[in-house]
């Protein structure tokens, strides 16, 4: 039996969801500021905050709902170094489907089902993530070192993406 669904450790995943809603509430918040104010800042806040329901999300074997946010961190750093709103633009939509996905997830763990995905058309997810991952192609740095070593960011940011999505089926 997995930890999300031990019956024993329950109260410690019920107050994971509850905490990882909160901080959805937060992310939906940071992204209907971009969508008035398209900025670099909210990109880099929407990163740090989905990667404190990454890291919880590791940390309790909730390994699917780690992924998707580490997919929402990445694009949300890698966006933030665009040039230009016009990429912002195009990414909001994206991240609010990610935050959608994140709170189906953790509606079916709270109902003791596991990192369970329903009503949610994630080929269509996939092809717009591998879209916008060709469009990080002209994206030189990153504002949070995603992977370490000599190699640029460019190329282990759009790396670890296209490595997320096949793992994930996308």
């Amino acid at each position: 039996m997995d930890m999300l669904t031990d019956p024993e450790m329950k109260d410690i995943v019920d107050d994971f969801v509850n905490e990882s809603k909160q901080l959805l509430d937060q992310l939906e918040e940071t992204l209907e500021a971009l969508e008035e104010d398209p900025n670099k800042t909210g990109l880099e806040t929407f990163g740090q905050t989905i990667d404190r329901i990454m890291g919880a999300a590791k940390s309790i074997g909730a390994n699917k709902i780690g992924m998707y946010c580490e997919l929402g961190k990445i694009i949300g750093y890698k966006s933030s170094q665009a040039d230009g709103p016009e990429l912002i633009k195009l990414v909001v939509p994206i991240l609010f489907d990610s935050v959608e996905i994140l709170q189906g997830m953790l509606d079916s763990v709270s109902k003791g089902k596991g990192e369970v995905l329903t009503e949610i058309n994630t080929e269509a997810f996939g092809t717009r993530l591998k879209w916008l991952a060709d469009k990080f192609n002209d994206i030189e740095r990153s504002s949070v070192a995603l992977e370490s070593g000599a190699v640029s960011n460019k190329v282990t940011g759009n790396k670890e993406l296209n490595s997320l999505l096949t793992e994930l089926g996308l």
